[in-house]
C-alpha cells in the first residue's frame, strides 16, 4: 500500500478562510478541490432547480394529471436501501402531494431478479393501477416498460444507473445520466431522482395555482430519508449530494426523523441527536438491506412509512435479527474466499489482476458484501458469484462486483460482452459496483476473460493501491471539539473523511474482544488512546499509523481517541 499526502492548494484555503471557513477546514476541503465557499452551501436555497433536470416538466405533468383523475399508482422499488427510501419519499411525498390511490411492489431478489421485468408489469396490472413509476431501476428495463404499457398502462421511470445503447420508450423519464441531460450533477442517487420528481410535481401544482388557497406540503421533511439512501449507495458526494445528506442530517439531529428511522437509530445502538453519515452508512443501511439481501424488502419500506412507534420498533428489531444472520453469512463466505485465493495464490506466484470466485454454498444475496470485502482488501477488481436461488435460476449463476480506481465495472462488462456473446445473459450498475448473470459453464471463460481486461486497463501502480491522507495532525487541533466539527462534516464517495498519519510513539497495546488492538500513543507529548479494528498483531515501538480523529463515551465520559486503519 502506497500513502499519498493531499496538498491544498493555498490560494483556495485562503479564499475559504476569508469567507469565514474555520482555518483547519478551509484547510482539508481545500485540499478536496473546494475553491469557492458556495461549494459549502448548505441552504436549501443552494439546490439546483428541478427544471435541469431533462423529462422532469413531462414527468410531473405525468403525476399531476394521475393526481387530479384519483388514478391508481403503483411504485416499483429496488431492494437496497437506496431503493427502499426512494419507495417510501414517493409514497409518502404523494400523499402529500395529494395522490390517494398508492400502492407499491419491491421485487424480490431471488424470486424477481433487478428492475421491472414484463412479470412485474403484469403484478402491477392485477393490483388495478393506471400509472407505474419505477424508483432507482427502470433505465435497463426495456421489455418491462414496453410491456406494461401493452397493458394500458402509462410508466414513469425515475432512475440514476448509467444507461445502456437503447432507453425504455416510457411516458417520462427522468436520470440526470440519460442522453441529453444536462443537470451538473450526475451522482444523484435513486432516492435523489425521486425527490426532485416530488420537487418538479410541487412546482407544477403550484404555477397552476393549487395552492393559491391553501399551504403547499413541506417535502422537506423527506430529506432525513434522501440523506439516508443518498449516504447508503455510496454515490459520489458532490456539492449537490452533500447539501441534501447535510439538510437530511439536521433534520435527524432536530428529531425530525420517521418512526423507522428513529427506531433502527435505537437498535442499532446510535445517538439520533448526534448523527452523521457513518450512522447512515455502516448502522441504519445494512439493518436495511439486509432485509433485501435475505428476504423481503417489504419489511424495511414499511418500517420507513408506517407512523406508528410501536410498530417501527417491532419492525426495527425484525430486521436486526436478519442483519445478525446476514453478518454470518458474510463471515463464512468470506472465509471460503479468502481460502480459495490463498490457494490459488499457493499455485501462482502473482496476483491476478482481477478476482473472480464462485462457491455452490454462497447466497445469492451477500455476493456483493463479499466483493467488497475482498477488494477492500487484495486491492483488485473483485466479482462473487453463487447459484441462482431459484427455479428458473436453475444452472445460473449471480455475480456482484466490486471495483478500484481506473476499471469501470460496468464498461469491463460491455466490453466482455461484445468479445465472449452469449457469455452474459445480463448485466448492469456502475463504475464502482455493477452485477451480472452467467451459465456455470461459462464461468472459467467470464473469469479468465475479466482478468484480461484488468491486465490491459490497470498497470501495476494501479494495482498496488494508495492511501490518500491529510499528514500529521496538527497539535492545537488535537481535541474533542475539532473530532465533533469533523464529524458534523458529511464525508464519503469522493469527498473522504480526513485521514492523518505521522509517526507515533506505542506506549500500550492489547487485544481487547479477541480481535481488536486498543493502543495508547504519544501524540506531540500527550497520551491518547487508539483502537485498530480487526487487528490483533503488535505493534512497533515506533510507528507511521494512518489514522481518524472521533469522540468515545466510555462510562457517561466523552472522550477523544485515534482510530487506526493503516500502518506505513
Amino acid at each position: 500500500m502506497k500513502f499519498r499526502q493531499r496538498q491544498p492548494i493555498a490560494a483556495a484555503q485562503n479564499a475559504l478562510i476569508h469567507a469565514g471557513t474555520h482555518p483547519f477546514l478551509a484547510q482539508l476541503f481545500a485540499a478536496r478541490g473546494i475553491d469557492d465557499a458556495a461549494q459549502l452551501d448548505n441552504r436549501l436555497q443552494a439546490l439546483l432547480p428541478p427544471q435541469q433536470l431533462k423529462g422532469s416538466q413531462e414527468a410531473a405533468q405525468l403525476l399531476a394529471d394521475a393526481i387530479a383523475q384519483q388514478q391508481r399508482i403503483c411504485i416499483v422499488a429496488d431492494y437496497d436501501c437506496d431503493g427502499a427510501t426512494a419507495c417510501t419519499v414517493a409514497m409518502r411525498g404523494l400523499r402529500m402531494l395529494g395522490a390517494q390511490h398508492l400502492d407499491y411492489i419491491v421485487p424480490n431478489r431471488i424470486e424477481d431478479g433487478y428492475g421491472l421485468t414484463p412479470k412485474l408489469a403484469e403484478r402491477v396490472h392485477a393490483l388495478g393501477a393506471d400509472l407505474l413509476v419505477t424508483v432507482d431501476n427502470g433505465i435497463a428495463s426495456i421489455e418491462g416498460v414496453a410491456h406494461a404499457q401493452a397493458l394500458g398502462l402509462k410508466v414513469l421511470v425515475t432512475d440514476h444507473h448509467l444507461p445502456g445503447e437503447v432507453i425504455p420508450a416510457a411516458n417520462a423519464l427522468i436520470n440526470p445520466n440519460q442522453p441529453g441531460c444536462t443537470f451538473p450533477s450526475k451522482n444523484l442517487a435513486g432516492v435523489g431522482v425521486m425527490f426532485y420528481t416530488l420537487l418538479a410535481l410541487r412546482s407544477l401544482q403550484r404555477d397552476s395555482g393549487l395552492y393559491q388557497t391553501q399551504a403547499q406540503p413541506r417535502l422537506d421533511v423527506l430529506l432525513p430519508l434522501v440523506a439516508l439512501g443518498t449516504v447508503a449507495d455510496v454515490v459520489p458526494l458532490d456539492a449537490n449530494n452533500r447539501l441534501l445528506a447535510s439538510q437530511g442530517l439536521a433534520r435527524i439531529r432536530a428529531g425530525q426523523l420517521p418512526p423507522g428511522m428513529a427506531a433502527l437509530f435505537e437498535i442499532s445502538r446510535r445517538n439520533a441527536a448526534r448523527a452523521h453519515a457513518n450512522d447512515l452508512g455502516f448502522a441504519l443501511a445494512p439493518r436495511l438491506n439486509a432485509a433485501g439481501r435475505l428476504t423481503d424488502m417489504t419489511l424495511g419500506i414499511e418500517c420507513l412509512l408506517t407512523d406508528d412507534l410501536q410498530k417501527a420498533q417491532e419492525l426495527a428489531q425484525a430486521l436486526d435479527d436478519i442483519n445478525r444472520v446476514r453478518r454470518d453469512l458474510e463471515a463464512d463466505m468470506k472465509q471460503v474466499a479468502m481460502g480459495s485465493i490463498l490457494q490459488k495464490l499457493a499455485r501462482n506466484t502473482r496476483m491476478p489482476a482481477a478476482i473472480t470466485i464462485s462457491d455452490e454454498g454462497f447466497h445469492e444475496g451477500v455476493v456483493g458484501i463479499v466483493a467488497a470485502r475482498i477488494k477492500e482488501q487484495y486491492h483488485r477488481p473483485t466479482f462473487v458469484f453463487a447459484p441462482g436461488a431459484s427455479q428458473e435460476n436453475n444452472g445460473l449463476l449471480k455475480g456482484s462486483g466490486r471495483s478500484i480506481a481506473g476499471f469501470h465495472l460496468r464498461d469491463a462488462l460491455d466490453l466482455l460482452a461484445k468479445r465472449h456473446p452469449g457469455v452474459l445473459e445480463k448485466f448492469g450498475g456502475h463504475a464502482m459496483a455493477a452485477g451480472c448473470t452467467i451459465r456455470a459453464e461459462h464461468l472459467d471463460t467470464f473469469r479468465q476473460a475479466i482478468q484480461t481486461i484488468a491486465e490491459e486497463w490497470l498497470d501495476d501502480a494501479a494495482l498496488q493501491g494508495e492511501t490518500w491522507v491529510d499528514g500529521p495532525l496538527p497539535a492545537q487541533f488535537r481535541s474533542i471539539e475539532t473530532a465533533e466539527a469533523l464529524q458534523m462534516q458529511v464525508w464519503g464517495q469522493g469527498f473522504a473523511a480526513p485521514l492523518f498519519m505521522e509517526p507515533l510513539h506505542v506506549l500500550e497495546q492489547r487485544v481487547v474482544a479477541s480481535k481488536h488492538l486498543a493502543i495508547k500513543v504519544l501524540h506531540h507529548g500527550q497520551v491518547v488512546e487508539g483502537i485498530w479494528f480487526g487487528r490483533t498483531e503488535r505493534l512497533p515501538e515506533q510507528t507511521p499509523l494512518a489514522y481518524r480523529l472521533e469522540t468515545d463515551e466510555w462510562m457517561g465520559r466523552k472522550r477523544l481517541r485515534f482510530l487506526v486503519e493503516a500502518q506505513g
